[in-house]
């Protein structure tokens, strides 16, 4: 496989998705440990990529719902209940997001219909 350029591989970077973090590197990130990382990919809040090795990968997105879960936990949250005010909380946003472009006037919205 030939070698990225380094304007593509810059990309993949600053791409939320991209799973650039490993598990440890993840944890450090966040201020958690690996059992948390696991514990919580277990709960299904997060689910990483894994790497040709099998070595879980982490993108940014990840990372930010692991530190609201992390968040939750530290406040003695359990972590089957973090996990799933983290999800509710995610889906709260985008249905308050979709509620917001839908009020907004057709022109605004690019349908073209007004």
């Amino acid at each position: 496989m030939p070698p990225e350029s380094p304007s593509r591989a810059t990309d993949r970077l600053d791409d939320d998705d991209y799973p650039a973090y490993t598990m440890g590197r993840a944890a450090e990130m966040i201020g958690a440990t690996p059992g948390f990382l696991r514990a919580i990919g277990e709960a299904r809040l997060i689910t990483p990529l894994r790497s040709e090795g099998g070595h879980r990968r982490y993108s940014r997105y990840q990372l930010r719902i692991a530190a609201r879960a992390r968040e939750l936990v530290d406040a003695g949250t359990p972590v089957d209940a973090a996990c799933r005010i983290v999800i509710l909380e995610d889906q709260l946003d985008e249905a308050l997001r979709l509620n917001e472009e839908l009020r907004r006037p057709s022109a605004d919205r690019g349908d073209g219909d007004s």
